[in-house]
């Protein structure tokens, strides 16, 4: 909290905004291949044994807006709210909130308290919500509140004792039914679509890209008439023949509903709606296929639970609309009803939004098991979907018909733990979602592709697993926890797809079956073993051995409790080696203490030490933690389970420092504080950056690059006050949004000058005007969002490299050049406005696609330093510089 005030109270940020509970992202386009055609601009600095090297790189494209202060203005305001660019729209005063409630009353109760304690302020009021859940106690209301009185009324419900919070009622969109080449999400060419920032949910019929061959592989329908059904592909006839079939199973379906009589169902049993749409029936398609897929009988699109019962929750809009306010009242209204399952084949990035994280917390902790798409935004990583990547969430992924992981399938490892943690493996599992057949709206099959299809897969077996348990028993050996574990340990483990994008591999049904038939509630880790000799599974951890003297190296696996909705850790967990040589390992384990709603996280942070300096080899044991949970109905912890995830790590002697490189992961900022735009803003349809960088996510090419050169690369997530430069060749800076506090800067310098530490920046772009015409008006929000920085925070950078005399400035350059005969693309980067005498410059003829175009500035503590005049031609520059030490 200390650092976040400090950050907001620092000069460089370009405004203040409003932007409620999140920030949301976009669909990417696939990672560059192994040879990415990206250029760097390179500035060395060297000392009598090292060098410092700045890397300057990308992005950014020119936007058209007619709203455009002068560049004086915005850089030379330092206060946050002197300059105010989130003008409100005059057409819509006013926004729908959420108030939640500490506990469930009626609503009339809840409007009858707000009004008797709010009676003496005017310019709001409570909305009333005309659904199937007003026949049940809330937790929440609805009011809308005028935009000139909201800090008043905010402070008043603040003030009242039963108000939990207040947020805004976000909207959801999505893109349904789509191709590959009419793929969009919530922006198109550069302007915001209306409703919530969503990720695409695309379909394709016809070609898809394959990232193992880079070609284009075709999947027509006729490829799939030949095939079997997915039911026989999982071998959902050998559970019908012994008389299962889904019965006495409810199934809720959060979609776009179904019509009434659909022929391919026999057992609809409810449809509700809960839009502001006055219809029950699906006007898309989507809905009525996922229910196919799940459970529907007709021969050529069979479902595989057809006895199950279907709960139809149509919480979208024909255009593809729905809110926060509408899934929280449908979530309520499937709790009441004692829904089994629920699927939801949507996901976006706010894992931030709190009433609808939260209310998915407590639909699963009333023993709901719900299953979801982690979303359709691979190849690239760090991509998962929400509520997919939740732990007590069946996080489900897309292979192909040859187990090779589909190229749109969204990858792990979950972003909520970075910048300073590490993430948890995700997706929970991989099924066929390509080319799946499923029912139309009204009769007939057709084919579609995308995790939203392989979601349903999943969630028809679990309906299936689920009439396996008799219906007395179901709730005391069902839940969540138990139906994941049923599914992870039965799965098949592919060959080719690493843990985060393949999580444990393969549905298995016919295994998964086998391990539910005789279950006893448990708990167990998840995954259950961390093998650094099996690559390309174990990846990142099988590229890099362990070696002593390296930063802590962070396993975050998920512990599973069966055994009841809440449970205790109540010692810490304990390393178990196999032999002496494993006592050379130090782990520190961070871990839940309480596990709830039926899940927890357990945290390695592994070191060798000293004494293993010279040791190569493998180290082998496991890991144990005790878990305690009471029987239902009871306080005593009379259950306990012991957890076991077993270690086979490599080791190594320790590298020389100039093979270790050092990666500053502490300065990234954490998704998602404000508006942060893309480095890559060519891409118009993706404009903002949600990744959550890390060396394993969206950068993991470079870290594979490096590994392959010979370079160990560790993470930083602390200071740079907290690491010892002398162990290091070379400091690893990337596309940073933080600032740094002086004595940060002071230490760096130090170490560069006195010790001999390299230093890598990707400085990015910065361009204030360009910043200012890339804001967009969010109609959800009623805000204007203007970015709070560049691709990086060049500024901040210039800050901390002006003690060397060297600054960037605000160009945005693009252009092609040739560095030893190879041609290369410098692709929207920033350029060199300031560097000590001495240096060696290389230069490039560039063309500059920036707002501020024929004047260049140097962007530092809030000042602007006026430097040359280029015409819109300008250099990049390529920079050695040598210190004389004394």
């Amino acid at each position: 909290k200390t650092r976040e005030t400090e950050r907001r109270e620092k000069t460089y940020s370009l405004t203040h905004f409003n932007v409620g509970l999140f920030l949301s992202r976009q669909t990417q386009q696939p990672p560059p291949s192994p040879n990415p055609n990206i250029t760097i601009i390179v500035v060395m600095i060297t000392t009598r044994t090292t060098f410092l090297i700045l890397l300057i790189s990308i992005l950014i494209l020119h936007f058209q807006s007619s709203f455009k202060p002068s560049f004086d203005q915005i850089t030379k305001s330092p206060n946050l709210e002197t300059l105010n660019l989130t003008e409100t729209n005059s057409e819509l005063p006013t926004r729908n909130y959420i108030v939640r409630f500490i506990e469930y009353k009626k609503a009339e109760d809840y409007k009858t308290y707000l009004e008797e304690n709010l009676r003496l302020l005017n310019g709001w009021k409570w909305i009333e919500r005309k659904n199937p859940a007003s026949l049940f106690p809330t937790d929440f209301g609805l009011v809308s509140i005028d935009e000139s009185v909201w800090n008043s009324v905010n402070e008043e419900f603040g003030k009242l004792k039963l108000v939990k919070d207040v947020s805004i009622d976000l909207s959801y969109s999505r893109s349904l039914l789509a191709n590959d080449e009419g793929k969009s999400g919530s922006f198109v060419d550069g302007k915001k679509r209306p409703g919530k920032i969503f990720t695409s949910m695309s379909f394709s019929d016809g070609e898809y890209y394959s990232e193992l061959s880079n070609t284009t592989i075709s999947w027509k329908r006729k490829l799939m008439m030949q095939r079997s059904q997915v039911t026989s592909l999982f071998g959902a006839e050998a559970l019908w023949k012994k008389g299962y079939r889904g019965a006495k199973v409810k199934m809720a379906i959060f979609d776009t509903g179904i019509r009434a009589n659909h022929p391919h169902f026999r057992n609809i049993k409810e449809r509700t709606n809960w839009t502001n749409e006055d219809t029950l029936n699906d006007n898309l398609g989507h809905g009525t296929f996922v229910a196919g897929v799940i459970a529907g009988e007709d021969s050529e699109c069979l479902g595989f639970a057809p006895d199950t019962e279907i709960y139809a929750y149509r919480v979208f809009t024909d255009a593809q609309v729905s809110y926060t306010s509408w899934f929280l009242d449908a979530f309520n209204y499937a709790i009441a009803m004692d829904m089994d399952v629920l699927n939801l084949s949507i996901g976006g990035p706010d894992y931030l939004d709190l009433p609808f994280v939260e209310k998915v917390w407590e639909l699963t902790a009333n023993n709901i098991i719900m299953v979801s798409a982690i979303g359709n935004d691979g190849p690239l990583y760090g991509t998962l979907n929400n509520p997919a990547d939740q732990s007590d969430v069946i996080g489900v992924g897309g292979i192909d018909y040859s187990d090779h992981i589909a190229s749109f399938s969204s990858r792990g490892m979950s972003t909520w733990e970075i910048p300073h943690g590490y993430g948890r493996v995700k997706p929970d599992i991989v099924a066929y979602g390509r080319e799946i057949m499923g029912s139309k709206i009204s009769t007939g099959c057709k084919s579609l592709s995308g995790t939203s299809v392989a979601s349903p897969v999943v969630a028809g077996v679990v309906c299936l697993l689920v009439s396996i348990i008799p219906e007395s028993k179901r709730k005391s050996i069902l839940n969540p926890a138990s139906m994941k574990q049923a599914l992870v340990e039965g799965a098949a483990k592919l060959s080719g797809p690493n843990m985060y994008e393949q999580g444990a591999g393969r549905l298995d049904l016919l295994e998964s079956y086998e391990i539910l038939k005789n279950y006893q509630p448990r708990a167990s880790i998840f995954p259950s073993v961390l093998d650094y000799t099996d690559h390309p599974y174990s990846w990142p951890f099988s590229r890099q051995p362990l070696y002593a003297g390296a930063m802590p190296v962070i396993f975050n696996a998920t512990i599973l409790n069966g055994m009841g909705v809440i449970g205790y850790v109540k010692s810490p967990p304990t390393w178990n080696p196999a032999d002496d040589v494993g006592n050379l390992l130090s782990i520190h384990f961070t871990y839940s203490e309480v596990i709830w709603p039926w899940t927890g996280y357990l945290a390695l942070h592994m070191q060798i030490k000293e004494e293993g300096a010279q040791y190569s080899g493998l180290i082998e044991g496991n890991v144990t933690v005790k878990v305690y949970s009471p029987f239902p109905g009871e306080k005593d912890l009379r259950r306990s389970s012991t957890c076991t995830l077993q270690l086979k790590l490599s080791v190594i002697s320790t590298p020389p420092r100039s093979k270790r490189i050092l990666w500053d992961q502490y300065h990234s900022i954490k998704y998602p504080p404000g508006y942060i735009p893309r480095d890559s803003l060519d891409v118009r349809n993706d404009i903002l950056d949600w990744h959550g960088d890390h060396l394993h996510t969206n950068f993991h090419i470079m870290f594979n690059m490096l590994r392959d050169a010979g370079y160990y690369v560790e993470t930083l997530g602390s200071p740079l006050t907290c690491f010892d430069a002398r162990q290091y060749g070379t400091l690893l800076m990337v596309d940073l949004e933080d600032e740094y506090h002086e004595e940060e800067i002071e230490k760096l310098r130090y170490d560069v000058i006195n010790t001999g530490l390299g230093l890598a920046v990707f400085g990015e772009w910065y361009n204030v005007d360009t910043m200012v015409k890339m804001r967009f008006y969010d109609d959800n929000t009623r805000s204007w969002w203007t970015p709070i920085t560049g691709g990086a925070n060049i500024p901040a950078l210039n800050d901390l490299l002006a003690p060397f005399g060297i600054a960037f400035g605000d160009k945005i350059l693009n252009g092609d050049f040739f560095i030893d005969g190879e041609q290369s693309r410098y692709a929207s980067g920033t350029d060199i406005v300031r560097f000590p005498g001495g240096g060696y410059v290389h230069s490039f003829p560039f063309l500059d696609s920036s707002e501020s175009g024929a004047t260049q500035n140097v962007l530092q503590n809030g000042r602007l330093f006026d430097s040359w005049s280029c015409g819109g031609r300008c250099w990049a520059y390529c920079c050695l510089w040598r210190f004389e030490l004394s």
